[in-house]
């Protein structure tokens, strides 16, 4: 563990079809290690929206923060992140790191192996917009494979949708990763963001890269400890 005057807290944002209880396992062993941890609400309604709330938590940290994202949750911190002086690190988790202009929803069509347009199950609303939930016959074969069945059906059920005004708005204005150090961990089986999206990705970020083989979009699920020594190295390799 670093020196207490510089560990960074790790701010955590969950993506689509989840909320912070995903992150339980990674929280436990962070905290074990010394580190401050915050998960943040992620309302899934809106990039820019959803990023306001995120940045406005970070605004209340004091010290320097490694700022964690998954899936969707990628493009909230690569827009609450920008402009900020204390955040060290951006940590892409099986995650959407899009460019200005870009939308989540082109990006994961952009390459082929996704199978998250054909697992959805809409939700009309009243005043007009639409919820999405990955639907709970396929969540365990399509969005966590790799992670016990009995547990993923735990997931399935209490995940959190996402608008589908959220996967069509835009990034917009300079991503925070054109300034601010980023790592990227990748699922070799995620068959809800291709491998090979995640990598033009990256590597258009110029991010520190990390594949585990076998894993699945919720890797940081079924590999803890990876992702952990990932956040870690992250902290380690930008402090000071």
């Amino acid at each position: 563990m670093m020196d207490a005057t510089v560990v960074p807290t790790i701010v955590l944002v969950h993506g689509a079809f989840a909320d912070s209880s995903g992150f339980d396992a990674i929280i436990r062993r962070l905290l074990a290690g010394g580190y401050p941890v915050l998960a943040a609400p992620n309302p899934l309604r809106g990039i820019a929206a959803d990023a306001a709330g995120v940045r406005a938590l970070l605004d209340t940290v004091e010290g320097p923060v490694v700022l964690v994202g998954h899936s969707y949750g990628g493009a909230v911190i690569s827009a609450a992140a920008a402009g900020s002086r204390h955040v060290r690190a951006l940590v892409y988790l099986a995650a959407f790191v899009p460019d200005a202009g870009e939308a989540v929803g082109e990006l994961v069509g952009r390459f082929p192996g996704s199978t998250v347009n054909e697992s959805l199950k809409a939700v009309p609303l009243t005043d007009g917009q639409v919820d999405l939930y990955i639907d709970p016959r396929v969540y365990h074969a399509r969005f966590a494979a790799d992670v016990p069945a009995a547990d993923a059906a735990v997931y399935a059920i209490a995940q959190r949708p996402a608008g589908a005004a959220a996967f069509a708005e835009p990034a917009a204005g300079v991503p925070a990763w054109t300034t601010i150090p980023s790592y990227h961990l990748i699922g070799e089986a995620d068959q809800i963001i291709p491998p090979e999206a995640q990598q033009f990705m990256a590597k258009r970020a110029g991010a520190t890269v990390q594949v585990i083989e076998g894993a699945s979009h919720l890797l940081f699920v079924s590999h803890p400890d990876t992702t952990v020594a990932f956040i870690e190295r992250a902290a380690r390799e930008t402090a000071g």
